[in-house]
């Protein structure tokens, strides 16, 4: 097999079928499917063993406790033998041709300065999320997308195992649940380039119990994750508005985890300085939005 499509999935029987049906359709069949268990309690262990009797795709199934779909990245990427992998979320689903796509273009075209592929998301209606990649854009960083070319909105990313595999896992945090994928992309970028397919990969909905309607909800229930990021990007980010931009998210967090050596723990501590009246502001504002009851 070629390519591993793996997807961290929490209490989402209700809606896998849909992911699983898209996976059926494939008219390239080189890929397993991953399916790992962040502890679900309701019917997904049963539903996905039905699949496997099935035997109409190759399926993996990995249950754990509790963590995070973070943590659901770190075991799937653990146990991803295939030459290539994407993650697929459990209220997503693939296009038709999405797999033979994405091989194809990766034997065509593969070049060992790229740690894998970016390719665009799009909703049911057909319309791309954000913007589509410039023409003739070959090639880029992740970290540059928005910045140097303009482009926005969610996009899928299709990494080469070996490659992820070599930099760090996502960390754990006590009580928290939650870290921002991006920024092990980010840490990427620094060795690699991206391939860039300009084709939908991924047909998405945003969930109402989703990540990414509920970010301020995870902001603040997941300080230390976010805080783990921010410094990231404030060594990393491109461009020095960004990097302003993330040191006063750090100074907010820091805040709001009552962490006062945020300024000795800063990967930019002169930045960090500078945005202390800023991230007091956010963090007040954070504090308002949850009085007014926008955040349970």
């Amino acid at each position: 097999m070629t390519l591993t499509v793996f997807t961290p999935t929490f209490n989402r029987a209700y809606c896998l079928s849909q992911l699983y049906e898209s996976l059926l359709r494939q008219t390239c069949k080189d890929f397993v499917w991953l399916v790992v268990d962040d502890g679900s309690t309701d019917a997904t262990k049963e539903l996905i063993d039905s699949w496997i009797a099935e035997n109409k795709i190759t399926i993996q199934y990995i249950f754990k406790k509790n963590e995070g779909m973070h943590s659901g990245h770190n075991v799937a990427i653990n146990n991803i033998t295939t030459e290539l992998n994407m993650c697929i979320d459990s209220d997503d689903y693939l296009p038709d041709d999405a797999i033979k796509k994405i091989i194809d273009f990766w034997n065509n075209n593969k070049k060992e300065s790229w740690a894998g592929l970016i390719g665009l998301d799009a909703f049911k209606d057909g319309k791309i999320v954000g913007t589509s990649f410039p023409e003739n854009l070959n090639e880029c960083k992740y970290s540059l997308l928005k910045s140097k070319y303009k482009v926005t909105g969610d996009k899928k990313f299709v990494y080469k195992t070996d490659i992820i595999k070599k930099y760090p896992e996502y960390p754990i945090f006590e009580g928290e649940k939650f870290v921002p994928l991006n920024y092990k992309y980010l840490l990427i970028d620094q060795d690699y380039d991206l391939g860039v397919i300009d084709d939908v990969l991924c047909i998405v909905e945003y969930m109402p119990d989703g990540s990414s309607k509920n970010i301020i909800k995870q902001y603040i229930r997941n300080p230390k994750g976010f805080s783990h990021e921010r410094k990231i990007r404030m060594k990393f980010a491109p461009s020095f508005k960004e990097r302003l931009k993330n040191s006063i998210h750090y100074v907010s967090c820091s805040i709001l985890l009552k962490n006062f050596n945020f300024i000795n723990e800063s990967t930019n501590r002169i930045l960090t300085i500078t945005a202390i009246p800023f991230g007091i502001m956010l963090f007040f504002f954070l504090k308002m939005t949850k009085k007014k009851g926008f955040v349970k």
